[in-house]
């Protein structure tokens, strides 16, 4: 939060537990011809910290998490990953995007390559790592998220929650300053679901600065340091769990969860 959001209602009584400005949304726009997908956009998110964005459908959250790598480009306005600003295109983007990993509702995961190699490729081809300093670190990360004795098999061999997995340790393998999170679990069957929300659980509270798009709220209310409720395109209101899902400010942000709690 910068000194000028502290008279700002949206964002009152936030508390930053961990360190300095990380990712800067300002003024962000996106337009999709017509339609106005973001709508003046401004999110600071600090080192360390854990946002969660959750809104109804079509809302603009999966929108916000793509273009803070540039997977989306944006109309107008500006974003800064650790003071940089995120450049349009070329290998300055390449590079800057090195550090925002990313986990997407479909894993995409190389279904020709095994799981060791899936998660080995961006760290040889992108980060000129050594093969075997790059194995290492994978098999590493495979334990670190419960799938270690999956290394030699192919996707298709795992589960859809081990895959889910596997692209968190593939995103991890990069050393990224921040990690997105677009849905990560909603291609999930509910068994896997848990599964994969314990491993970005452990994640946050190692301090992993984490920006998470979802509909879990058990989750939200867990792990975030910071709750961003989104509609239409804006965000409407943002505070700590506790105070969002017991004292919503807004009228929508109360429909919403009244919605949640009736279904």
């Amino acid at each position: 939060m910068t000194p000028s959001d502290a008279s700002d209602p949206r964002t009152s009584n936030i508390s930053v537990r961990r360190g300095d400005p990380l990712v800067v949304l300002s003024g962000v726009q996106k337009h999709y011809g017509e339609f106005l997908a973001l709508k003046d956009i401004d999110l600071t998110v600090h080192r360390g910290e854990v946002v969660v964005v959750i809104g109804p459908s079509g809302s603009g959250k999966s929108t916000l998490c793509r273009t803070i790598n540039r997977l989306e480009t944006i109309t107008s306005g500006t974003i800064e990953i650790d003071g940089q600003r995120l450049p349009a295109e070329g290998k300055a983007l390449a590079t800057l995007r090195a550090d925002v990993g990313m986990v997407f509702q479909s894993f995409n995961l190389f279904s020709h390559l095994t799981i060791l190699q899936n998660v080995t490729l961006g760290p040889i081809k992108v980060k000129k790592v050594r093969r075997s300093d790059a194995e290492r670190e994978a098999r590493a990360l495979l334990d670190r998220v419960g799938v270690g004795q999956q290394a030699d098999k192919l996707p298709a061999q795992l589960s859809g929650g081990q895959q889910q997995r596997v692209a968190i340790a593939r995103a991890l393998a990069m050393n990224p300053k921040v990690m997105l999170f677009d849905e990560p679990t909603s291609a999930l069957d509910p068994e896997m679901i848990t599964e994969v929300l314990d491993v970005m659980t452990a994640l946050a509270e190692d301090g992993m600065t984490m920006i998470v798009v979802t509909h879990e709220m058990g989750f939200a209310r867990k792990a975030a340091d910071r709750v961003v409720f989104m509609a239409d395109g804006q965000i409407v209101e943002q505070a700590p769990p506790e105070e969002f899902f017991t004292r919503p400010s807004s009228e929508r942000a109360k429909d919403f969860l009244s919605k949640l709690l009736t279904h």
